[in-house]
């Protein structure tokens, strides 16, 4: 069966949810920090007439209305058993161009590089390639991310600053079974080997 990429932003954030093991590669310009390491990122999407996306609608001043929908992206360390840190979340509103959704902005409560409400540009391209410019006070970053299969994804990013790139990061992303599904997974193989 081919795979078939999503090709708006609600189809990403739709194809997104769920709990993904993170790995991930980062490498500072300018100094010898390291923030490679492995993580989860935890994904749920939101409807456009949820609470949390009318909240970022309102501190952005922008006409609810537009807005397709949204997702909340929570990050923990991979072995974390707590509930994940608020202060490593971010929701994002999805407010597409048109009608074919390939290209618009996304309002986010809190950015990536800086804390601060932003709005970031993004794009598809026609593979699926998800292109995201995102422009802060005192940086400028750019993601990209696609799918390779239903449960693989990959994300590179790069974060310019005013005298030039600072860090560059690479993530491969693996969606994590839940319990129920193993269970279901066990008692289909279960059935397959006693038939």
């Amino acid at each position: 069966m081919k795979f078939t990429p999503p090709m708006t932003m609600m189809d990403f954030f739709l194809k997104s949810e769920g709990i993904w093991f993170s790995q991930r590669t980062v490498h500072h310009f300018d100094s010898v920090q390291d923030e490679s390491g492995k993580s989860n990122l935890i994904v749920k999407v939101l409807t456009k007439d949820d609470p949390k996306v009318l909240e970022v609608c309102e501190q952005q001043n922008l006409n609810p209305a537009l807005a397709t929908g949204g997702a909340s992206f929570n990050w923990q360390d991979n072995l974390d058993d707590d509930e994940p840190n608020p202060n490593y979340a971010a929701i994002l509103v999805d407010i597409p161009d048109s009608q074919t959704g390939l290209t618009g902005k996304f309002l986010r409560n809190r950015g990536y590089v800086e804390g601060i409400p932003v709005v970031g540009r993004y794009h598809f391209a026609t593979d699926g390639v998800l292109t995201i410019d995102t422009e802060y006070e005192r940086n400028q970053g750019q993601e990209r991310c696609w799918f390779l299969t239903d449960d693989f994804r990959v994300r590179v990013s790069t974060v310019r600053m005013m005298n030039g790139v600072n860090l560059m990061a690479y993530c491969s992303e693996r969606r994590c079974i839940t319990r129920k599904q193993l269970e279901e997974m066990i008692q289909k193989n279960s059935a397959r080997i006693s038939s």
